[in-house]
Formats: structure tokens, C-alpha cells, sequence
């Protein structure tokens, strides 16, 4: 596990809930080509945030950011519908996945193995949350059935975890980056583990 001082915890969730901004949904601040982040971040906040207070702000940040962009935003209301409240266990798997990453952290490729597990995991419980809670509860389909659901997860989740690769593997290289010079800085720093 790695320690890093508030100053530092601070930062990376300013990052975070900038991110957020900045690539959730269609508001006033999107980004057109940039692919949702909101999974990944959930996830790097229990990576590195040792408080569960960031978990409750991203929670509001992000229904902040869906509510703007429906009532101000001209973004169409499909998704808010009472399944809405499954993003929060779904949200929560992630960031429970990045804590227990992060107490098993190691600065070597041996922390490729738990890394993998830990994201393999959140993503899979995220995923039965907030499309299978859409799916079964949110009125918007008729005549649910596993099979359907099954097609529409082959169909939609790769998409989710091409993204969270994406944002998880630039998290990782800017990571890889401020441990190998805070190593030079002071070669017995427990940033890195």
C-alpha cells in the first residue's frame, strides 16, 4: 500500500472530479471525443483517496452534472428513471475494487495481478448494477428476459471497458511517472509502496 500526504490526496480529486466534468454526458463542458470517465474515476478515487467523503462528492457531482444536463442541457431524460438509484451500489463497487487495489498495491509488475482482478471485479459488479438495474427496473423495457439482458451486455459492456482501460492506463503511466521522481527526489519515499 502506498501513503500519500492530503495535500497530494487533494489534488488527485480535484483531477478526478475535473475529469468528471469534463467528460460526463452532454452538458456545457463536455468534450466532444472523449469517452465517459466516470467509471474509472470512482475507481481511482478508492485508489487514492483514503476518505469515503470523496466517494459521497463524486456521487453528487455526478447526479449534479445528469441533472444540469436534463434540465439545462437539452439532454433527454431516458436514463433517469427510479433504476438511477442502482449507479450508487454500482458506483460504490468501484471504488470498493480501487481500495482493496490499493492496500495490495506494489511498485513491480506483480501489482499487474490484483490490478486486474480488482478492476476485472468492480467492472463486473458496476456493470450488473447500473445496466441490469436499468434493464430490469427502469420501465423502459417490457418483457425482460436474461437472455436479452445477456445480448445487451455483450453488446454495450465492452464499450464501458474500453474506456476505463483507457482513462486506467493514462492513470497509470502519470503514476508511474511521479514515483519514478519523487524515487530520485528521496529514494525512501512510501509514495510508491
Amino acid at each position: 500500500m502506498f501513503t500519500l500526504s492530503t495535500r497530494s490526496q487533494i489534488s488527485i480529486g480535484l483531477v478526478l472530479a475535473a475529469l468528471m466534468i469534463i467528460t460526463r454526458g452532454h452538458h456545457f463542458a463536455s468534450l466532444h471525443s472523449l469517452p465517459g470517465a466516470s467509471w474509472a474515476i470512482f475507481f481511482l478515487a478508492g485508489v487514492y483517496l483514503r476518505s469515503a467523503w470523496p466517494l459521497l462528492g463524486l456521487f453528487a457531482l455526478s447526479w449534479g452534472l445528469d441533472f444540469a444536463a436534463y434540465t439545462w442541457g437539452g439532454t433527454s431524460g431516458f436514463c433517469l428513471t427510479p433504476a438511477y438509484v442502482f449507479l450508487l451500489p454500482a458506483y460504490t463497487s468501484l471504488w470498493l475494487a480501487g481500495r482493496w487495489y490499493a492496500n495490495h498495491h506494489q511498485f513491480a509488475w506483480r501489482t499487474l495481478v490484483p490490478l486486474f482482478f480488482s478492476a476485472t471485479a468492480g467492472l463486473i459488479l458496476c456493470e450488473l448494477f447500473s445496466s441490469g438495474g436499468f434493464y430490469f427496473y427502469s420501465g423502459r423495457f417490457t418483457d425482460t428476459s436474461m437472455v436479452e439482458f445477456g445480448h445487451r451486455l455483450s453488446q454495450f459492456f465492452p464499450m464501458y471497458i474500453e474506456s476505463f482501460v483507457f482513462y486506467l492506463g493514462v492513470a497509470g503511466l502519470v503514476h508511474a511517472i511521479f514515483a519514478l521522481i519523487q524515487r530520485q527526489i528521496d529514494p525512501h519515499s512510501t509514495i510508491t509502496g
